[in-house]
């Protein structure tokens, strides 16, 4: 296949890099210098040449701020034919975006990123693919994460942005919660640093992006779980309730052996 990747960032590179020995990759981005370290593809600093390149898949790897607005500057120059996509982990906008496009789509949401991740080993991680999309994109994005050896899960648009606002709003509230009562630590332990690791990478994430997995419809129920649990460890604290406190580890400890 002809493939444009739009962007030329850790994402976008990663894909580049995945792709460019099987398919004919192109990649656009609007700042040529991001793209001097990618290898085996065309580079486009024009959007012309994509019309020329032709496209057959699009796979939009831009900031998700400018992910619509990437998709509406790069139409004019695309092919009837061709299968628009994104790797957005937030799909705020992209359904209606989609609806009144007229190319067909295909939306998929790997769920990692350069932060935390290792990209040469994503075993135990997951992907969704969002099951509107056209059959084909479909087929593609589900045999390219099968070579990933990924967990693939297909899900709609809401259900989508319902495991979203679960497996990424927990984890980044209760890091803010963390960050927020931070202070100087001359000697932190092992779990603090190890904390304080994960809060550095959330918090070097764009801030659009974690304010729209915040403004998520379905974070506000996630964050109420935290409140409620937060109440009752505090209720234990304060009565200093060792047979409650047993029984509250207890069930905490059988939640963590449940979960994947």
């Amino acid at each position: 296949m002809r493939i444009l990747i739009l962007g030329a960032g850790k994402m976008g590179s990663f894909f580049t890099d995945l792709l460019n020995f099987e398919h004919e990759v192109a990649v656009y981005d609007q700042e040529p210098q991001r793209m001097r370290f990618t290898y085996n593809c065309a580079r486009f600093s024009s959007l012309e040449e994509v019309k020329q390149f032709e496209p057959q898949l699009l796979i939009n790897a831009v900031t998700m701020k400018y992910t619509i607005e990437a998709f509406r500057a790069v139409m004019p120059f695309l092919p009837q034919q061709c299968i628009v996509s994104d790797i957005a982990s937030v799909k705020t906008g992209l359904r209606e975006f989609y609806e009144g496009c007229n190319h067909p789509f295909v939306s998929s949401h790997p769920m990692f990123g350069p932060t935390f991740a290792n990209l040469n080993q994503l075993s135990n991680e997951n992907a969704i693919i969002i099951a509107e999309g056209d059959y084909m994109g479909r087929i593609f994005f589900r045999d390219l994460y099968n070579k990933l050896g990924l967990n693939i899960h297909e899900y709609t648009f809401e259900e989508h942005d319902r495991t979203v606002a679960y497996s990424l709003s927990i984890p980044f509230v209760s890091t803010f919660v963390f960050a927020a009562v931070m202070k100087p630590q001359d000697a932190p332990g092992t779990t603090f640093k190890r904390h304080l690791n994960i809060a550095r990478g959330v918090l070097g994430e764009d801030d659009f992006l974690l304010r729209e997995i915040l403004f998520n419809p379905y974070t506000a129920e996630q964050v109420g779980h935290i409140r409620d649990e937060l109440n009752a460890l505090l209720d234990i604290i304060n009565d200093k309730d060792a047979e409650a406190m047993k029984q509250y580890l207890t069930k905490i400890r059988t939640n963590i052996i449940t979960v994947r």
